[in-house]
């Protein structure tokens, strides 16, 4: 019974909170293995909508390069993004 109680607790918990970027990076390490940065989190984030807050640490050039997040990051981040439920499972 008290086991059923705790479960409700953290699983709404889960729910109604945002996963921070360590949360995110943990839940990845975990499940994949695969050491994610925080600029990976951030575009991925940015191409599914989720934008907190502009940036302030701004390239000063506009044509300034980033890496990209390869395929199988954005798809570890994706799923954690899903399992914090930020965004919504595809069919």
């Amino acid at each position: 019974m008290r086991q059923q109680i705790s479960d409700l607790r953290s699983r709404t918990y889960a729910e109604l909170k945002k996963a921070t970027y360590e949360e995110i990076k943990a839940y990845v390490l975990e499940h994949t293995g695969m050491k994610v940065s925080n600029l990976n989190i951030a575009q991925i984030k940015q191409k599914y909508g989720i934008i907190e807050r502009e940036n302030y640490n701004k390239p000063k050039s506009e044509n300034a390069k980033q890496r990209r997040c390869t395929s199988e990051k954005e798809e570890a981040i994706v799923d954690a993004l899903q399992y914090f439920k930020m965004i919504e499972r595809s069919v």
